[in-house]
């Protein structure tokens, strides 16, 4: 059997505040093989994001990995230093960010942005590596590619700006990208074509995808597991198909109750979660969502339970089965 491109363990991130150490992150594990997609879900604040960031060191100078691995390729990206982690990230492993108009220079052409990553960490030359810029932005669907290489992003949609945010991802061909919430700002037409754009150019390549999400309905069309995530923790883990037939944490379940049908009574309320997510600078002592959970009794106050067996590739942070 095979070790998994990426395999996280007991995975603990923190950061520095002025309320002290927040703990961002807290026990988590999960791994990925090439050619597939892992989601991971969870609302605003569940540490989706801070994992992600967090297997290529981008945590900011006050982020730190207190706990855990990152074993990629069978090497503890955790114990990198800076200057090992500059050859990783964007040659091996990529990231595509939520926002393109922040994270493309302004002020530099689309050609020249795409082309970088292939003069630093594959040698080519300028001419080079613009030729290939342009066979990459044909690559994503974007017209007339040698005259969009001129342009700047400000003349660009958001489409086309977040497909050559996918390009200069795929430039150095790495193995994993990891794309966090990569459609939010777009309508949703353009979601569903950069969505199926990325799980058509990873299941060509072989590189695997970490997708950050918090929306189920993207889960459901293409990804082949799934983590959900809350207060810094894993809720449940399993496929993506497991997920939607038997659910069985209850955050996991409001969250699916909260989704609305095309089945259903337009009259009728959408379910809701009721309460506030942990405040993470002083997180509750048990289960993070104890304080919102209709089935939660004094053993979930106590300490979080750690993630078990709960059926085949079917783990889950709770006390209850069912």
């Amino acid at each position: 059997m095979t070790n998994p491109l990426l395999s996280i363990s007991d995975l603990g991130v923190s950061f520095r505040s002025d309320e002290g150490r927040v703990h961002a992150v807290n026990n988590v594990s999960f791994s990925i093989d090439g050619g597939k997609t892992l989601a991971i879900v969870g609302e605003s604040g569940s540490g989706k994001s801070v994992t992600a960031l967090s297997i290529l060191q981008l945590l900011g100078d006050a982020g730190r990995i207190d706990a855990g691995t990152i074993m990629f390729e069978g090497v503890d990206l955790a114990q990198h230093t800076p200057s090992a982690m500059r050859h990783i990230r964007g040659n091996q492993i990529s990231m595509i960010f939520q926002e393109p108009m922040t994270s493309l220079n302004p002020v530099i052409k689309v050609g020249r942005q795409v082309a970088e990553p292939l003069v630093l960490h594959q040698g080519l030359s300028w001419q080079q590596a613009l030729s290939q810029a342009e066979t990459l932005l044909h690559q994503v669907a974007i017209p007339d590619p040698k005259a969009r290489l001129e342009d700047y992003p400000h003349q660009l949609s958001g489409g086309m700006r977040q497909r050559v945010m996918i390009a200069m991802a795929l430039a150095c061909s790495p193995k994993l990208i990891i794309a966090d919430e990569p459609t939010t700002a777009l309508d949703v037409t353009v979601q569903a074509q950069i969505l199926a754009l990325l799980k058509d150019l990873t299941r060509q390549t072989g590189a695997a995808l970490i997708l950050i999400t918090h929306d189920l309905g993207v889960v459901a069309r293409y990804a082949d597991h799934v983590v959900v995530m809350y207060g810094g923790r894993m809720m449940e883990s399993t496929t993506a198909a497991q997920l939607y037939r038997t659910p069985k944490h209850p955050y996991t379940k409001g969250l699916m109750s909260a989704i609305p049908s095309l089945d259903s009574d337009t009259n009728l309320e959408l379910a809701t979660i009721d309460g506030q997510p942990p405040n993470l600078a002083n997180p509750p002592q048990g289960c993070p969502f104890a304080p919102r959970c209709t089935l939660a009794e004094a053993t979930c106050n106590a300490a979080p339970p750690d993630p078990r067996e709960v059926g085949s590739n079917h783990l889950m942070a709770c006390i209850y089965d069912d």
